[in-house]
């Protein structure tokens, strides 16, 4: 196998794969890149058995064949390479020599039939979406996601395709986010399938802010992709996801709206004094006016008063600081809601206006 291409058509999908390998593997084989070329296209493969990212590129001449090289080098002399550089593969028996100009690498190369394949997406739906709405769902939800849990489902983010609309949530148990957006779905039955954090991660690094629309095909074990050049498939996880329509808060007869911005930068300051291991908060609410108070085993204490429009009852509530901060980082609209019913229990933060039923956010209280 030879080929010629030049330094940027292969760099870009190379460097948008090579996300996926990861430094430590138990097989070598997975340190690997997986290079085929058929005619004038490169097609190039990596996996870590959870995801797989399938590229493409041209090339300007080639001799068909197929070999894997260890993913990270590979990417790292074509990096480091002058711009518009010609660079020329070809691969002898174990060895592979990558020529450009006058320079030249020798690097060792394993078996391209030990690349392991993830089987096709059986029984699947499929739908189109707009990157950027799909982007946007993650973007909205995939920090609530919880970070090794044992409750192994709550680790990812949870798609929920309904007729006409698709739906992100995640959760770690102590939060909760879940955002929506409009989609062509048709099937009748609403379907609920939870995407690994990996495998989140590397989805909202490929998709980008415009209209160019993705293909989805979901499967019984996995989801598939095809973005653009690009096809990602990952791997779902096997279990069943906590009824979230149950963690919303139906009885909030308390509302505050506010500044979004005021509001965070209120908490970021109060949260430098804030217990660093647990991060709690107090919110006392009164007629109009909202202060935050956060103290710390050291006795140190911060405490701010911010203007808001609230007309009801006092209210004392402790939180997370870090949940609400979150929250609000996730909105974009310039005035947020926060709904209470009591002390005791969950609040709702949502965009204040048109959009507020667009995304929702819901942070449990922190008895302090």
């Amino acid at each position: 196998m030879n080929f010629t291409i030049q330094r940027e058509a292969l760099l870009k999908p190379l460097q948008t794969i090579c996300g996926v390998v990861e430094r430590r593997q138990t097989l070598p084989i997975l340190s690997h890149v997986l290079i085929q070329c058929d005619g004038q296209q490169l097609t190039l493969t990596a996996t870590d058995l959870e995801v797989e990212m399938v590229a493409t590129a041209v090339v300007e001449s080639a001799e068909n064949g197929e070999t894997t090289l260890p993913a990270r080098k590979f990417m790292d002399i074509c990096r480091t390479l002058p711009e518009g550089a010609k660079i020329s593969l070809s691969v002898d028996g174990e060895r592979a020599t990558l020529r450009a100009g006058k320079s030249r690498f020798t690097l060792s190369t394993l078996p391209a039939g030990d690349f392991p394949n993830i089987e096709a997406v059986a029984d699947s739906l499929g739908f189109v979406i707009p990157q950027q709405d799909l982007k946007s769902l993650i973007d909205h939800t995939a920090f609530a996601m919880a970070q090794q849990d044992v409750r192994y489902y709550l680790n990812g983010l949870m798609l929920e395709l309904a007729e006409g609309t698709l739906r992100s949530v995640a959760t770690d148990g102590h939060r909760l986010a879940m955002c929506e957006h409009a989609c062509n779905i048709e099937g009748g039955n609403d379907r609920q399938i939870i995407l690994p954090r990996k495998g989140v991660t590397e989805l909202g690094r490929l998709l980008e802010d415009d209209s160019a629309v993705v293909r989805v095909e979901v499967g019984n074990n996995h989801i598939r992709l095809s973005i653009n050049d690009l096809i990602y498939t990952s791997k779902l996880i096997d279990g069943k996801f906590p009824d979230y329509q149950r963690v919303l808060p139906d009885k909030t007869d308390k509302l505050l709206v506010g500044e979004r911005e005021l509001l965070r930068n209120a908490l970021s300051r109060a949260s430098i004094l804030s217990n660093e291991k647990y991060r709690g908060i107090r919110l006392l609410l009164d007629t109009n006016a909202l202060r935050i108070v956060a103290n710390n085993p050291e006795q140190e204490e911060a405490e701010e008063e911010i203007e808001v429009e609230y007309n009801n009852d006092a209210l004392e509530i402790g939180f997370n600081v870090n949940y609400v901060i979150d929250a609000l980082n996730a909105i974009s609209t310039d005035k947020v809601q926060i709904a209470f019913s009591d002390a005791n229990s969950s609040c709702l933060i949502t965009a204040a206006g048109e959009t507020a039923g667009q995304c929702k956010y819901v942070v449990m209280p922190m008895r302090l």
